[in-house]
């Protein structure tokens, strides 16, 4: 079992950056495939990224691609999701997933994901 604890967000203006942290507990943390959802007031969680166990692969939604990086440290139980030129539309609760993913098209689906951090607000002013 692995408990999430995110960090990083906050208010900042279109154009603008912020760097998420999803920090693990657990011993097992090298193990999980890692992930970013974000849902916006009163819209459905959406996928924004995943990241393989080991690193060598991840998987960025259309609207993310080329502006955010997702990176993790297995020796310090972390995972990063370095967001670039945010826009307003960005604006929503974003939440940290871990679980034993194996099927890139499992990525995006929030059902398979059962780890779940509490979520920091990022909001992006125009």
């Amino acid at each position: 079992q692995v408990q999430l604890v995110e960090s990083g967000g906050g208010l900042v203006q279109a154009g603008g950056s912020l760097r998420l942290s999803c920090a693990a507990s657990g011993r097992t943390f090298s193990s999980y495939a890692m992930g970013w959802f974000r849902q916006a007031s009163g819209k459905e969680r959406e996928f924004v990224v995943g990241i393989s166990w080991s690193g060598g692969s991840t998987y960025y939604a259309d609207s993310v691609k080329g502006r955010f990086t997702i990176s993790r440290d297995n020796a310090k139980k972390t995972v990063y999701l370095q967001m670039n030129s945010l826009k307003p539309e960005d604006t929503a609760v974003y939440y940290c997933a871990a679980d034993f993913i194996l099927l890139e098209s499992d990525y995006s689906d929030y059902l398979k994901w059962n780890y779940w951090g509490q979520g920091t607000q990022v909001t992006v002013s125009s």
